[in-house]
């Protein structure tokens, strides 16, 4: 019996796979890649072809399978011990296996009747080095290091095997877009890559949603939807129109016009399974902590972003997030957190003079540093979030709104030739979580004791001494004096 409301449905409803997948399967190329709609089944689909050149009598090759993280790895796997059982395919799971003592490199592993195994490993590249077999790269462009990743795996098909690529995009400068799918479209194919590629609505005009309809429980509310409902549904629920353009219609996000690319942000971003954030009540004594406080009230978000420096690293432990709360409500919330800190910048602009107010009487002018947001004192302060990710310097959550966020900023010059930091307002806020980084990394770069110096003051500069000892709030302040 049909359940759902889906318009479409497939060639063949009782067949196991979309057109998009069978396609996908029965491509024997040395080299594929499937640039994808998030959550369409492809990765499931990867493990059914895995599975069967993996047991076949006489098969050659072990499968090396390299996931964004140790969760992925796990239901890579988890996916092929399914297949193997619905086929009746003698395997046996071995679990979590160290295949490098050495570099401390495990794989979870799934070992066959006919002697081969499929490797399912996390994201290090070196796990790849010195294996011989067939390769799949799943969600590529995910990996800190997609380069290093490809310059690592491609050498183990020397001796035979495919290697398949299956991701999302991660901006255009991605590896992934400037050297497998643009070099396909653009100049001839020199790596002689199969390319397949699979968007959200693609997928719905072949019969998706009446497929994952019948897999849903009865009384899940995409059962309501059709194509167009439930297109609308996905779209609405992406943290802005960027991500869902690249996480669902396969159009990586433009990196020439945002100040951090993806794999800027990618590289520094805590893995899945990473314990980072802190807990309030626990011990915290001997801990440096820095805070930078972005301020908003009925559009904007508040946001406080909590950083621990630990050697020469900063590293996220928490990221408070407050809309449409008042400020004593605010506040509840937040001093508390405020008292931990060593040094607290806030967004000392509009709504938040009241606040940094508020603040230097609470806790100190020397743990508060009140900072009006100018054209220039933006430039100032989104600079060393840059470098700190250039650098490897930073850990940040992986969040799909502290992606968009960090990635809502762009950098324009001015006719003037002046540099401007803007981001549009959306549902998201309004970049608030990137200004509250910034403002966190302002705040531990400067948490060191003041420096008291006597510069010398011209006769001639004695009509500037107002402007220079002007008590202004702002970074940068001009000294001419004690």
């Amino acid at each position: 019996m049909k359940k759902g409301n889906a318009r479409i449905l497939p060639p063949d409803p009782q067949a196991l796979f979309l057109p998009f997948q069978e396609k996908w399967i029965k491509d024997r190329s040395r080299l594929k890649a499937m640039e994808k709609s998030r959550q369409i089944g492809i990765s499931w689909s990867t493990a059914y072809p895995a599975v069967e050149r993996t047991a076949a009598v006489g098969a050659k090759w072990d499968q090396w399978v390299s996931s964004r993280d140790d969760i992925q790895a796990r239901l890579f796997l988890e996916d092929c011990k399914m297949w193997a059982k619905m086929f009746d395919l003698a395997a046996q799971d071995l679990g979590e296996v160290v295949i490098d003592p050495e570099r401390k490199i495990s794989a979870y592993v799934l070992h066959f009747a006919s002697g081969r195994r499929i490797y399912s490993m996390s994201s290090n590249p070196d796990a790849q080095a010195g294996k011989r077999g067939g390769r799949i790269l799943d969600e590529f462009a995910l990996h800190n290091d997609p380069r290093k990743l490809w310059s690592i795996a491609y050498p183990g098909l020397t001796w035979g095997g495919a290697m398949e690529i299956v991701t999302t995009h991660r901006g255009s400068a991605n590896f992934f877009n400037t050297d497998i799918v643009r070099p396909v479209r653009e100049h001839g194919n020199p790596k002689k890559i199969s390319l397949h590629r699979v968007t959200l609505q693609e997928a719905l005009d072949q019969g998706f949603l009446y497929k994952l309809q019948q897999a849903l429980p009865e009384d899940a509310e995409q059962q309501a939807m059709d194509e167009a409902a439930y297109f609308d549904f996905i779209k609405s629920g992406c943290a802005d129109e960027e991500s869902f353009q690249q996480e669902y219609m396969c159009i990586p996000a433009d990196d020439a016009s945002a100040f951090l690319e993806y794999d800027l942000i990618a590289g520094c971003e805590y893995g899945s399974q990473d314990n980072w954030q802190l807990d309030i009540t626990g011990d915290l004594k001997g801990k440096q902590l820095f805070m930078g406080l972005d301020i908003g009230r009925r559009k904007d978000l508040t946001v406080l972003w909590v950083l621990e420096l630990l050697g020469d690293t900063l590293y996220t432990r928490a990221v408070i997030e407050l809309r449409n709360m008042s400020k004593p409500d605010q506040e509840k919330i937040l001093w508390p957190w405020m008292a931990l800190a060593g040094r607290t910048c806030l967004d000392y602009t509009g709504l938040g003079i009241g606040w940094g107010d508020d603040a230097v009487k609470q806790f100190g002018q020397y743990r508060v540093e009140c900072v009006t947001f100018t054209g220039r004192v933006k430039e100032e302060l989104a600079y060393p979030v840059r470098g700190k990710m250039e650098d490897k310097k930073l850990r940040i959550p992986y969040k799909p709104e502290i992606r968009a966020d960090l990635r809502a900023v762009t950098k324009e010059t001015t006719a003037s030739g002046n540099i401007r930091f803007t981001a549009e307002r959306s549902e998201n806020g309004h970049a608030d979580r990137f200004w509250a980084l910034a403002l966190a990394i302002h705040a531990a770069g400067n948490s060191g004791p003041a420096q008291y110096a006597y510069h010398g003051i011209k006769k001639a500069d004695y009509t500037d001494l107002p402007r220079q000892i002007s008590t202004t709030h702002g970074i940068g302040r001009q000294k001419g004096c004690w």
